[in-house]
């Protein structure tokens, strides 16, 4: 189990991911995306994870280019992880997505590239490319996100190469036991996406007990038993002082009774798309 901020899951072809890094979905470009950055890479944060449609690459790279800068960092002490749209899920245009990305990154490759959501007929074709990208050294490593049981069988039909990474929505109200015991069993790390369920769990009667017992707050509380389900997060915040308190959860362990405690709260519920049925 992790010890530190910048203990790292080994990827099952060698790369090495932090546990824990900053999110920044739906962060608009400008100085507090830049600032935010800055920040977790200065509290000691080692992975950033963007995508094409955040529509915040660019502002991103700027805050890494200055965060790596200010803490005499080289670009290989830090994870970056974007992801490549529905719009561009063909084969040549997810290989010219990839560059786009980059370009506004300012970065000569990604650790991690995703496909974001498994648009039916198209999500082979874009692997494919993904595929091709990482044969050719330009990215460390690739893999999906949203992907259900069935879309990953319907990929590992075709794929060379398996996915290291899934990245779907989790937490306590979703808890996804059958998806992370596959990923498991495939050597898919499984990684969450709002897993603070865009603060609607906040307010939690159980939640809040836990808390008080640790002493430290419920998104602490969620974190941690993020880790301790062995699941790599990325939660979002744009404010140093939850920055640094999302990732001060280290130095505590729940014990199994409060696991078990957290994972009865699951409902199934979604505060995002279902991947089976999305629209955009």
């Amino acid at each position: 189990m992790a010890k530190h901020l910048q203990e790292t899951t080994t990827l099952y072809n060698g790369v090495k991911m932090p546990w824990l890094g900053l999110g920044v979905f739906k962060v608009a470009e400008g100085s507090e995306l830049e600032n935010a950055v800055k920040a977790a890479i200065r509290h000691g944060y080692r992975s950033i994870d963007t995508a094409a449609i955040y529509e915040n690459e660019e502002g991103v790279g700027r805050g890494i280019v200055a965060g790596l800068k200010e803490a005499g960092l080289a670009r290989e002490d830090l994870f970056v992880t974007s992801k490549v749209w529905n719009a561009d899920l063909g084969y040549e245009s997810a290989l010219a997505a990839y560059e786009t990305s980059l370009n506004k990154l300012g970065l000569d490759y990604l650790d991690l590239y995703l496909i974001h959501w498994p648009v039916e007929g198209k999500f082979k074709e874009a692997w494919r490319a993904l595929e091709t990208l990482y044969k050719a050294g330009r990215v460390k490593a690739i893999g999906v996100s949203n992907f259900h049981i069935h879309h990953l069988e319907e990929l590992l039909k075709d794929a060379e190469i398996k996915p290291m990474v899934n990245q779907v929505e989790f937490h306590p109200r979703l808890s996804q036991t059958e998806l992370r015991a596959y990923c498991r069993e495939q050597g898919i790390q499984f990684e969450a996406w709002s897993p603070l369920m865009q603060g609607q769990l906040l307010d939690n009667p159980v939640l809040k007990g836990i808390a008080e017992k640790y002493q430290k707050s419920i998104a602490q509380i969620i974190l941690r038993w993020d880790l301790q389900h062995g699941v790599v997060t990325i939660p979002k915040s744009t404010k140093e002082q939850r920055i640094v308190e999302n990732a001060s959860v280290f130095d505590f362990e729940l014990t199994k009774e409060d696991m078990e405690l957290i994972d009865g709260l699951n409902e199934n519920h979604r505060v995002g798309p279902d991947p089976d049925n999305f629209d955009f």
